[in-house]
């Protein structure tokens, strides 16, 4: 009997152990060491932190008033690219994805709203990038990108030359120079028998450059400015006066141009005027998005400018003009398709940089993503210059006596190397492509 009670006792000792050690895991597994740990919270915090984090870029410029639509072409192309980069992923940098979100704000071509956005997007959002495509709020914006510890990397929708001389080492400027424009237009004209040209172009600093820019190339020729009549295409839309008073002067061409809108009035009420001679616009204005807000190129015949976006000539420029024009319901401009190829290079140079907030960091990475070409790009870049202006065609189109576009013709202006343009078209998908330095 008491060999059986112990034997009872035994196997409920045994079961009460095994039950034990099941409740408490294998006897024979070692306790984690410390260092272990500390590893596997490692992974479970990286786990959290690998969900993309999102970057706020900026932008201010007109949204409202007569340059609305200008302003909104370049807001459709950085929120297209945007959209573009999201969907493929976003960027990454030591194993972290970042995604992006663009806030834009209306300063109705106004500098000092432009400054006030600027400050609550930076001091709210900690935008590392701000774009904006008016010259005369771009330099006060340059003022204040470089505040200690308030920076801001100023993407500048500009052709002017005046920003690489404002000395600023946070600046990228996206579109060519309007000195190719200028230089192009008087080599046209005077190739053309023209003489006496007349001018009405926007106010502001821009157009002043331009403006300044080119009566002294057209004169240099041996060429007369025979009248001078500037107009605030911000703010007006009747231009009856000034064009009067520069077709009393019998001009054998008109330069023309700010915004494509007011543009488009400028070109209207001229002919209505009754002037039939050649209308030279400049870069601002886009001959293709004139001619959509006239219904067609009746009155645009003899019209010289920037080539048309269909005529673009690389093999992503005809999917991007379809897939913008039916997401946005508007024509296709150079805004965009400028700023497209814009935001894709700054989400590259952050990626190279290793830093979604460090402006200077990102702004020393730029040169390392070029080229960006055709197939991926609707518009191509293949360089950056010391102060920052992003090396990219500057074309010459015109509308003829028939109301069709010619063929483009296409400059590399930031060189006169034969070795760099034959490098060029060793890549590029675009024809028609000639050197054309310019000092800026």
């Amino acid at each position: 009997m008491k060999n059986v009670l112990k034997l009872g006792t035994f196997a409920l000792l045994i079961t009460g152990l095994l039950m034990f050690a099941a409740a408490c895991g294998s006897t024979d597994q070692e306790p984690k060491a410390p260092e272990q740990e500390q590893a596997d919270d490692a992974k479970a915090v990286d786990k959290v932190e690998k969900e993309p984090i999102e970057v706020v870029i900026g932008f201010t410029g007109p949204l409202s008033g007569p340059a609305a639509q200008y302003g909104k072409d370049n807001v459709n192309g950085i929120e297209y690219g945007i959209e573009h980069i999201n969907s493929n992923g976003g960027i990454t940098i030591d194993g972290q994805k970042y995604t992006f979100r663009l806030e834009a704000m209306d300063d109705q071509a106004d500098p000092t709203q432009t400054i006030n956005n600027a400050r609550r997007m930076r001091d709210q959002l900690d935008v590392p990038a701000i774009f904006n495509p008016v010259f005369t709020s771009i330099a006060p914006l340059m003022d204040i990108n470089s505040e200690p510890d308030n920076e801001f990397l100023m993407m500048a929708y500009s052709s002017t030359p005046a920003i690489l001389h404002l000395d600023n080492d946070l600046t990228v400027r996206i579109p060519p120079s309007f000195l190719i424009y200028v230089e192009a237009f008087a080599d046209i004209a005077w190739n053309e028998g023209w003489r006496n040209g007349a001018m009405l172009v926007t106010l502001g600093g821009y157009g002043d450059e331009w403006r300044e820019a080119f009566r002294e190339v057209w004169e240099h020729k041996g060429g007369k400015i025979v009248a001078d009549q500037p107009a605030n295409y911000y703010t007006e839309t009747d231009y009856s006066t000034q064009l009067s008073a520069a077709l009393a002067t019998n001009p054998d061409f008109l330069l023309v141009g700010g915004p494509s809108e007011p543009t488009a009035l400028v070109v209207e009420q001229a002919r209505d005027l009754g002037y039939k001679g050649p209308i030279l616009l400049v870069d601002q204005a886009k001959q293709d998005h004139v001619a959509k807000i006239l219904g067609g190129t009746d009155l645009m015949h003899g019209v010289m400018g920037v080539p048309a976006t269909a005529d673009v000539g690389t093999e992503f420029a005809q999917e991007f003009k379809k897939g913008y024009e039916e997401k946005y319901g508007v024509i296709n401009t150079w805004e965009a398709v400028w700023e497209y190829t814009a935001i894709h290079a700054l989400a590259a140079a952050m990626e190279e940089a290793g830093s979604v907030d460090d402006p200077k960091a990102i702004r020393e990475a730029f040169p390392k993503v070029f080229p960006l070409t055709g197939e991926e790009y609707p518009a191509e870049m293949f360089s950056m210059g010391p102060r920052g202006a992003i090396h990219g065609f500057g074309g010459v189109q015109r509308i003829d006596d028939n109301g069709e576009y010619t063929t483009p013709l296409n400059y590399v202006w930031w060189t006169d190397s034969q070795d760099v343009l034959d490098e060029i078209k060793g890549v590029s998908q675009v024809g028609q492509i000639e050197l054309m330095k310019i000092d800026e």
